[in-house]
C-alpha cells in the first residue's frame, strides 16, 4: 500500500518507519526543510531506541521517502495519516491549527477517492473539523472525489514506541465507511497475526479513547503520588502499599509507581484539553482538575525535602547538588513538561550550583533551561557532565530525578566518600532505603520513611 504521513514528529516518524518495516511504500511529509534534509541525510532528530536502524534499513529498501512536497505527498497516496502536533492553547484546549492546515492542503490536491487517518491525538469532533476543511477545498475546485476520514489513534510509548507499533496491545478505528474500515484492516493486518487486535468503533469514540486511556494513566499517577504524601507522615513505606494494592487482579501493577509527577508530551495536555473539553460542554471533569493540581505539586517534592534536609531555603545557598537524569522517563530526550526542569529552576533560585547528567537528553535540556532562564544564567548555575560519576564529583548531595537503568545500582559506599553532606533524595524510590543508609548515607525517597546515615 502507498502510505502518506504528513508530520515527521514522534508519532509520524514512528508510524511511517514501522508501515514501511511490513514492506509498504510511505512517504513523510514535513514542512520544515532542514528536517527533511536530515532524515535524507540518515540523520533522526529525536531519541527512540532502534528507530535510527529501522529508518536507515527502509530509506536504503526505497519504502520510506522524505519530501517537502504537497503536491508529490498526495498524489503518492492510498490513505494520508495526519500526524502533526497538535499543541495546547492558553486555556488548555489542542490547536488544530496545523491539522486543518493539512486537510486543506489534502482537498486542494487529491485527484483520486482517498482515505484519511487522523493519527494525532485530537479532541472529540476533530473527524468532523478535517472532513469539512477537505470538502471546502473540493467546493472550490467543483470536485465530486469521494473520501473518508478515519480516526486512528495511537498509543505509543516513548522509549518502547517501535515494539508498541509493532506487537500493539489494540488498534482503535473508528470509522463510519465500511470500505476506509476494510481498507485499515489490511493496512494493519501484518501487525495483528497472533489475534485479532483491530477494535472497530464510531469516530468519535475513538478520538475520546485515546483521551481517556492517558487520563486514566495520569490520574492512577497522581493518585499514587498523593498516597506516598500521606503515607510519608503516617509512617508507612508506599512501596509496600504499592506491591499490596497491584496483587489484587482489579487494580494490577502498571502504572502505580510513587514519584516526582508525570511530564512528556501526552499526559500533560491530553488531561488539560480533556478538561477543557469538558467545560466546553458544560462538564466538570472534577477527578482530573484534581490529577492535574497533585501533578503540579508533585514537581517541587524533591525541593521541599532538600530545603527541610538543610534547615530551610537559605541552607542551599551554595551547594552544589547532583543531578542524574533530566529527560522525563527513561529512553527519550523529550524534556517537554519534565519534572527536572521544575527541580532545576527551584535549585537555580535557591542559589544552587548544579552538575547534572543525562544519557541522552542533556543537548535538548540545554536548549529548554536557555529558552527558560536564559544563556547566562544556564552557564553560570549548571555544569553538564559526561557521566554519572562526574556529577557527583564536588557536589554536597545526589538527587535521582530520571530512572535510567544505568542509575540502579551505584557504588553507595563509594557515593559517601564523594558527597560532602552524604545524602542521596531518589525521585523515583528505586533505591533500598537500608541498603543506602549502610553505606553512610542519608536517604530520602518518595512516600518513605527518612533514613540517617548508618
Amino acid at each position: 500500500m502507498k502510505i502518506t504521513i504528513i508530520g515527521t514528529g514522534y508519532v509520524g516518524l514512528v508510524s511511517g518507519a514501522c508501515f514501511a518495516d511490513v514492506g509498504n511504500t510511505v512517504l513523510c511529509l514535513d514542512v520544515n526543510e532542514e528536517k527533511i534534509a536530515m532524515l535524507k541525510n540518515g540523520v533522526i532528530p529525536i531519541h527512540e531506541p532502534g528507530l535510527d536502524n529501522m529508518v536507515e534499513r527502509n530509506a536504503n529498501a526505497g519504502r520510506l521517502l522524505f519530501s517537502t512536497s504537497y503536491d508529490e505527498a498526495v498524489a503518492h497516496a492510498d490513505c494520508v495519516f495526519l500526524a502533526v502536533g497538535t499543541p495546547p492553547d492558553e486555556d488548555g484546549s489542542a490547536d488544530l491549527t496545523h491539522i486543518l492546515a493539512a486537510a486543506r492542503s489534502i482537498g486542494q490536491r487529491i485527484d483520486k477517492p482517498v482515505v484519511v487517518v487522523d493519527k494525532s491525538t485530537v479532541p472529540v469532533g476533530t473527524a468532523d473539523k478535517v472532513r469539512a476543511a477537505i470538502q471546502g477545498e473540493l467546493d472550490k475546485r467543483g470536485s465530486t472525489l469521494s473520501f473518508s476520514v478515519v480516526s486512528n489513534p495511537e498509543f505509543l510509548k516513548e522509549g518502547a514506541a517501535i515494539d508498541d507499533f509493532m506487537r500493539p496491545d489494540r488498534i482503535v478505528v473508528g470509522s463510519d465507511d465500511t470500505v476506509a474500515t476494510k481498507l485499515m484492516r489490511q493496512l494493519y493486518a501484518p501487525f495483528s497475526r497472533n489475534h485479532e487486535k483491530l477494535v472497530e468503533m464510531d469516530v468519535r469514540s475513538a478520538e475520546l479513547t485515546k483521551y481517556a486511556a492517558n487520563a486514566m494513566l495520569a490520574t492512577r499517577i497522581s493518585f499514587m503520588n498523593e498516597l506516598a504524601n500521606l503515607a510519608e507522615v503516617l509512617g508507612a513505606d508506599i512501596e509496600a502499599v504499592r506491591h499490596g494494592m497491584g496483587l489484587d487482579p482489579r487494580i494490577g501493577s502498571q502504572f502505580l509507581y510513587a514519584g516526582m509527577g508525570y511530564g512528556g508530551s501526552c499526559f500533560p495536555k491530553d488531561v488539560k484539553a480533556l478538561v477543557k473539553t469538558g467545560g466546553d460542554h458544560g462538564q466538570v471533569l472534577h477527578i482530573l482538575e484534581a490529577t492535574e493540581l497533585v501533578n503540579d505539586n508533585q514537581k517541587n517534592v524533591l525541593f521541599k525535602k532538600l530545603t527541610r534536609f538543610y534547615g530551610g531555603v537559605e541552607g542551599l545557598k551554595g551547594k552544589t547538588v547532583a543531578v542524574w537524569g533530566l529527560s522525563f522517563k527513561p529512553n527519550t530526550d523529550d524534556m517537554r513538561e519534565a519534572p527536572s526542569l521544575v527541580l532545576l529552576k527551584e535549585l537555580f533560585d535557591a542559589g544552587c550550583h548544579v552538575r547534572a547528567y543525562d544519557p541522552v537528553a542533556s543537548s535538548e535540556a540545554l536548549r529548554v533551561l536557555a529558552r527558560e532562564h536564559g544563556a547566562a544564567r544556564v552557564e553560570s548555575m549548571l555544569t553538564i557532565v559526561s557521566s554519572a560519576a562526574a556529577a557527583t564529583e564536588g557536589a554536597d548531595a545526589l538527587v535521582l530525578v530520571t530512572e535510567w537503568k544505568e542509575f540502579r545500582a551505584p557504588d553507595f559506599a563509594g557515593l559517601a566518600t564523594i558527597l560532602r553532606d552524604k545524602a542521596i533524595f531518589d525521585g523515583r524510590n528505586i533505591y533500598d532505603p537500608a541498603v543506602v543508609a549502610a553505606a553512610g548515607l542519608a536517604y530520602e525517597g518518595i512516600g518513605r520513611v527518612s533514613r540517617t546515615a548508618a
